[in-house]
């Protein structure tokens, strides 16, 4: 006997990433900004089992960070900016990047608890079998 893993984890995670569905990827995941919907509207694929808590804001510190804690000693050194242009500039490029990750890395977990089977996912599909 063979497992076949019928909920591959690379496209699940791409699909996470761009916020759609893991299952069809057609429909959208995430209702609103951070909200996730309670099921996808192309396959009715229920999402109510997940549980991204604070796993995206952990990973969106983590990638902010150490792509700007370099980027600002680079640019101090390089160009020696005044410390208030400094702080601007970095300030808006870490609230833009964290803004832009944040729903994208929640995507992603949950496509990883729904690929995986975590948490409640797929529960109906063991009585079925």
């Amino acid at each position: 006997m063979t497992d076949i893993d019928d909920r591959p984890l690379g496209p699940a995670v791409l699909r996470g990433l761009m916020c759609r569905c893991p299952n069809c990827g057609r429909g959208p995941l995430l209702d609103g900004y951070l909200t996730v919907r309670t099921a996808c509207p192309a396959c009715s694929e229920d999402f109510r089992p997940q549980r991204a808590d604070d796993g995206p804001a952990y990973l969106t510190i983590l990638i902010v960070g150490h792509l700007m804690a370099p980027l600002i000693l680079w640019a101090f050194v390089a160009f020696r900016p005044s410390p208030l242009t400094l702080i601007a500039v970095f300030a808006t490029g870490c609230v833009a990047l964290s803004l832009f990750l944040l729903p994208r890395l929640k995507g992603m977990i949950v496509a990883i608890q729904w690929s995986r089977r975590m948490h409640g996912f797929g529960a109906g599909e063991a009585a079925s079998d």
